[in-house]
This record gives C-alpha cells, structure tokens and sequence, in this order.
C-alpha cells in the first residue's frame, strides 16, 4: 500500500506529526510519501524516518517541490523525537560566484581567498538564499574543487546553488558538475532582478 500526505506550506513540526499519524496506520512493507516545499522539511522528515527506524529518501523535483519517501518497517513508536531545523537563509539574498578566484592580481592568492569566501558563507549566521555560478566560477561546482565540501554543507541547509550551463559546455565540465544544478542565462536574469541583496566577493 502507498500513502501520499501532501505538507506543503506547512511549518514545522506539522509535516514531522502528519507524517507519523499516516505511517501508524500502515503496516510494514508499505510506502509512505510525504510531499514538502522545502529543504529544511524534508531534513526533519529525513530524520524522524531514522529515529523511526525507516529507510528513507528524498527527491527534488523543482524549486519548491520535494518528496520524502518511506518505506514502513516494524512497529511505529509511540513518542518519536519532532525537531524543527532552523531555515537560516535569507530570502532574496544571491551571492555571485563570477570567477574562481577572487578580486584582480596573483591566480594563487585569488583562488585561496575564493576558498576563504565560500568556507567563511557557511560560518555565518545568515545564509542566502541562492548562489549563481558562471563563467571560470563554474570550476568551483565540479569534481575536484577545493570549495566543493563547503558547497555541498550550504545545498544540505537548503541553499540553491546553480551552475551556467553555457559555461560548463564551454569549459568541459558538464559531466563532471558535483553539486547544485544547472542554470542558463534567462534564469540568472530572472534572479537578479528579483533579488533583494545581491553579493559578489
């Protein structure tokens, strides 16, 4: 049997309870599918799946279009642990990652203050809500780059990280992106000019 609990635009720890009050009437073997419109929901639905013993996975399906889905097994404990993360992201806030370096002079210096920037987005309080990669700023979204593992902890808390698909075609990177998807120029635009603060390092 397969359930479906639509949760979008639902805060926490809503999507959390309507989730456990529809896997107790199922039985092991069966699915569960809840749908969310945000990262955040799908992390905590992500780990009551876990505390609940459940094997669980998420999927994107558009920007604010996400699935969780488990699979029933054993008994449903009566009381599991309902946490709500934080959404720390700042609505309307794009960071722009035009180079893969930073500022104008010495290559080396340049790519180890990019490195410092892209650590140092992950350490602050706020995050933005969306980073734009393009031109030689593509290289910092393939395999192999040092910035890679801060970009992968700022997509986990929700951030949206787009790449130029143009400029990977240009580069030789498309097969070797490694985080967030792929933009072209009509979204980037889009973007911009809705964003509130835009930040380019």
């Amino acid at each position: 049997m397969e359930k479906i609990v639509d949760a979008r635009g639902m805060a926490c720890p809503l999507p959390v309870v309507n989730a456990k009050k529809a896997a107790e009437g199922l039985n092991p073997g069966d699915t569960l599918i809840v749908r969310v419109d945000n990262e955040i929901a799908v992390q905590n639905l992500q780990r009551f799946a876990q505390h609940m013993g459940f094997a669980a996975s998420g999927e994107k399906l558009g920007d604010a279009e996400f699935t969780v889905t488990m699979a029933i097994g054993g008994e449903v404990k009566a009381e599991p642990e309902i946490g709500c993360a934080v959404d720390a992201r700042k609505k309307g806030m794009l960071v722009v990652l035009s180079a893969n370096t930073m500022g104008n002079g010495e290559e080396k210096l340049g790519k180890a203050l990019m490195k410092a920037f892209v650590f140092a987005l992950t350490r602050q309080d706020t995050l933005p809500e969306t980073i734009l990669c393009y031109n030689t700023g593509a290289y910092l979204t393939t395999e192999g780059a040092d910035t890679l593992e801060d970009l992968k902890l700022l997509e986990s808390e929700g951030v949206t990280i787009l790449t130029c698909g143009t400029c990977l075609d240009f580069y030789g990177l498309k097969e070797k992106l490694a985080v967030g998807g792929v933009t072209n120029m009509y979204e980037i635009v889009q973007r911009m000019e809705s964003a509130t603060t835009i930040v380019r390092p």
